[in-house]
């Protein structure tokens, strides 16, 4: 009755939005941070 359970690992998509999250959490203004992602989403 051993049984485990693996969650999949989170996606770049995932990452990048827990990226966005701690950025945020330390300060870095909202529009500067879509700023950022719009650039790094064109590229």
């Amino acid at each position: 009755m051993n049984e485990t359970y693996s969650t999949p690992p989170p996606s770049s998509k995932e990452k990048g939005g827990i990226g966005y999250v701690l950025l945020w959490l330390m300060g870095v203004p909202i529009p500067l941070l879509i700023l950022f992602a719009l650039l790094r989403g064109c590229a």
